[in-house]
């Protein structure tokens, strides 16, 4: 497993103990922590997924935003996902979820980390699959 940069050891401590297998990639100076086998609401094409999001200069002051799914996913009721595109990254085209914080739940520099984030994701999902 390739862990070609440094997260914070909060981070570490819960990827490691998350009991998913993860890699921390360096491509081309973009940095992206990757989860495998990360777990998808009923309601999708696929029961997991791979997902990425990008670790940008100044994390963990800076937010993480957005997430990126491997292999696409889609709504078994035929309904579209919205603000989705393509995203090539580590020899993949992913599936990229334009997803942003609010003013009402805005990035906590000292709170927020990968894994509020990634429990934001779960959110995200569980949301799509409740829109009509």
């Amino acid at each position: 497993m390739r862990r070609q940069f440094k997260l914070p050891s909060e981070d570490m401590e819960w990827l490691e103990g998350c009991g998913k297998s993860f890699e921390l990639i360096n491509e081309n100076g973009v940095q992206r922590v990757v989860l495998s086998d990360f777990h998808v609401p009923c309601g999708y094409n696929v029961a997991s997924v791979s997902l990425n999001v990008r670790i940008d200069t100044g994390y963990p002051e800076a937010q993480i935003d957005m997430v990126y799914f491997y292999p696409d996913l889609h709504l078994n009721n035929g309904h579209a996902i919205g603000a989705i595109s393509p995203d090539i990254f580590d020899g993949k085209t992913w599936q990229r979820w334009s997803r942003h914080r609010t003013p009402q739940n805005p990035w906590r520099p000292g709170v927020d980390s990968l894994s509020t984030h990634l429990s934001l994701v779960s959110e995200w999902l569980i949301r799509e699959t409740q829109k009509i």
